[in-house]
């Protein structure tokens, strides 16, 4: 039966009838313009609610270039410059697009810059160098062979976003695209407009219902190279909130200054990858608070007029942090934001304190997709298959699409699927009544050094190219995105405050060193022991990559008793091992059939245990393995790219690891790893074929018994 509702169309001007069509056909009921587009008059013949973007950081262009004082800054770091004589001049803008960023000169150099010796660690005194020319660093006193840098402080002349839009869409030829320019809400004169301006607009827009902040005022690290290529992306980066004003506020706050190193961090500029120090922790709770308290007084407006607030997760979201302590106070209605993934997708609809939810589903209609040589509709497909596993366990309110709607439409084919997506979306929003389905009696922790703080965030890298070396972790957030667990995201901190009491399995993934393995935490003997005895008293352990690794004391893991391997260094090449092999256990699936292909990185993991049960190996390399420890269990896997059979593996280590085979056995569930089912309080069972492939399985323990099934790619069906 077609619905009509909870999807929101991009419009713009000159495309009426086109309009008309796509709202009538995906049963849209909002409708928004994009970046770079207008609402037509049109919005007031139409029975539809209207979003509106606003940007309150930089969209009131003509006085930002009126007020060159009041662009962002951000802290950047020259490239690494050997000296091969004594004395060393160091470009800044080196590798930097100067239509983005310049040196910002007029500040406290002695504050602000700073030169270091990356051979040493050092700091030079100022006195050993000097700015010459604007750009320029000559340093006075080089150590002939030692690297040096530059660490500056910036102005952001380009907005980032408005920047990679302008790029993708090749706006240079275009008179009408201004290069747009951020402002500093910091400094007061800005605030003044930008509250003015914002209650000028809510007057003269009665026509608008929504007011689509877009985000609001610090973008995520975004810089570019001088090929106008992106040169480094950190989505959770707060290099670019920096000002001399926010500092200064900062030190009399907190009681002690922040420098330039504090951000750019050696050059890896704080990436969340990396063990968060005090100081950086310090600027992302300074920043917090700051900012959704100007949020505030914007949402405050917004509301007097009569309208709903709602952000935009993306652009210039930093500070706003969802799953912060003080986004309860930013008095948002709503937040949209992109879905590229079934954990973005469940990042979205998790989010508290706001009165709904909403999905913009991939591809963008931009030009980089909608070609002669793109596949609009197999990455339409790609990205309902993926989010349709994390909206079946917590689903959005609403979903929609971004970009410019006169270019989709000339891919007929990719209206008919959307339209497709749209109806299958509210089929299953009305069939479950909005509602969770159930979730299995395991209860599941996420341990890194963020917790809650980064809730379904851990191991995404946003733009960059090294996601394949992430890949083995992504996969485990990815799986469990889309799994009927209650999951939880803890930090090491709570382990010591108890935190494990409400858990039934806890789960280390990443790479050692990382935030997210935990690093030098581990040589905690008390965070040891609390581990331990969580497992020893019951309690399930699941170990990804390199979990509790920190070379120390005899091991690489330190809880390679708890999980019966360890990794070898080569150090301990002269001892013998004999690997336990099984060939069944419960968590590779009824006879063994997954098809579980796991990746492991470049060292190799031994048992140390005559206990250990090993399930895979890789050659000598341990890849999967599972160990009794007390009256608990503990379970090793090499990497878990995400994939149907891995996600099932996935799954039953969870339920094996808490001693709970019996509860996954006895419910409604399939075993064909592609088929996922979701069991609702009212009796309702919701089967879907997670693939692309035509699929006959069997649904075990309905309420009519076992049922035979067949589903087309990407089916579904009601029990």
């Amino acid at each position: 039966m077609t619905t009509k509702g909870r999807v929101t169309l991009p419009i713009e001007v000159g495309i009426d009838d086109q309009v008309r069509e796509l709202m009538e056909r995906l049963g849209a009921d909002a409708v928004r313009n994009s970046d770079g587009t207008e609402l037509p008059e049109l919005v007031h013949e139409l029975s539809a609610k209207v979003y509106s973007t606003y940007f309150p950081a930089r969209g009131d262009q003509e006085w930002a270039v009126a007020n060159p004082d009041t662009v962002t800054n951000l802290f950047l770091q020259s490239a690494r410059k050997p000296a091969l004589e004594n004395e060393l001049t160091i470009d800044v803008m080196e590798g930097y697009l100067t239509e983005q960023i310049e040196p910002d000169t007029n500040v406290d150099l002695d504050k602000y810059w700073e030169v270091h010796d990356r051979t040493t660690g050092t700091r030079l005194e100022t006195e050993d160098w000097e700015l010459v020319d604007g750009t320029n660093v000559r340093i006075k006193n080089a150590v002939k062979g030692h690297v040096y840098t530059v660490n500056f402080l910036a102005r952001q002349i380009w907005d980032a976003t408005q920047m990679y839009n302008y790029i993708t869409n090749n706006w240079d030829d275009d008179p009408t695209r201004d290069k747009e320019r951020p402002y500093n809400v910091v400094l007061p004169k800005v605030w003044k407009r930008v509250t003015e301006q914002l209650g000028k607009w809510l007057d003269e827009h009665d026509e608008v219902d929504v007011v689509r902040f877009t985000t609001f005022f610090y973008h995520f690290t975004l810089v570019f190279n001088t090929h106008r290529k992106e040169k480094f992306v950190d989505w959770f980066g707060y290099s670019a909130s920096v000002s001399v004003t926010a500092l200064e506020q900062f030190a009399e706050e907190y009681g002690y200054r922040l420098t330039p190193e504090d951000f750019i961090d050696e050059g890896y500029y704080n990436s969340y990858f990396r063990q968060p120090s005090k100081q950086f922790r310090d600027w992302i709770a300074f920043q917090h608070k700051f900012v959704t308290s100007r949020v505030r007084e914007l949402t405050d407006a917004v509301h007097e007029a009569g309208k709903e607030a709602m952000m935009f997760l993306g652009d210039n979201w930093i500070g706003v942090e969802p799953y912060g302590p003080h986004f309860k106070d930013a008095g948002l209605d709503a937040v949209v934001g992109s879905v590229g993934n079934a954990a973005t997708c469940r990042l979205i609809a998790d989010i508290p304190h706001v009165k709904y939810t909403e999905g913009r589903f991939l591809p963008y209609f931009f030009p980089d997709v909608f070609n002669e040589d793109g596949d609009p509709v197999g990455e339409a497909n790609s990205s309902w298959l993926t989010a349709r596993r994390a909206i079946v366990r917590s689903p959005l309110d609403r979903i929609g699409y971004g970009g410019y709607l006169s270019l989709a439409v000339q891919f007929p084919e990719f209206v008919d699927r959307i339209e497709e997506i749209c109806q299958e979306f509210r089929d299953i929003y009305d069939a479950a009544e909005g509602k969770h389905p159930q979730v299995a009696s395991p209860r599941v922790g996420i341990v890194n050094a963020w917790g809650k703080l980064r809730t379904w965030q851990t191991h995404m890298v946003a733009h960059a190219l090294p996601y394949e070396q992430v890949e083995a972790y992504v996969g485990v957030i990815e799986a469990l995105a889309g799994q009927g667990f209650d999951v939880q995201f803890i930090s090491f901190d709570e382990i010591l405050e108890g935190a494990l009491d409400n858990l039934d399995v806890l789960i280390n993934v990443g790479e050692a060193g990382t935030a997210f393995s935990g690093g030098d935490v581990w040589l905690n003997p008390d965070l040891q022991v609390a581990v331990r005895e969580f497992v020893a008293n019951g309690g399930g352990m699941i170990g990804v990559g390199e979990p509790c690794a920190v070379s120390a004391n005899g091991a690489f893991n330190q809880l390679s008793d708890v999980f019966g391997i360890d990794q070898e260094q080569s150090w301990s090449l002269s001892t013998d091992r004999y690997p336990n092999l099984v060939d069944e256990h419960f968590i590779l699936g009824e006879n063994g059939e997954l098809d579980v292909k796991l990746k492991g990185g470049s060292r190799f993991w031994v048992p140390v245990s005559d206990d250990v049960s090993i399930l895979k190996m890789n050659g000598t390399s341990v890849e999967l393995a599972s160990s009794e420890y007390g009256k608990g269990r503990a379970i090793y896997i090499a990497g878990l790219p995400y994939s149907q059979d891995n996600n099932r593996l996935l799954e039953r280590a969870i339920f094996w690891a808490s001693s709970k085979e019996a509860e996954y056995e006895n419910s409604v569930h399939c075993e064909d790893p592609r088929i996922e089912v979701a069991t609702y309080d009212s009796g309702a069972v919701f089967v879907y074929n997670s693939s692309f492939d035509q699929v006959e399985a069997t649904v075990r323990n309905t309420a009519d018994g076992d049922k035979e099934i067949k589903l087309g790619p990407l089916g579904s069906v009601w029990l």
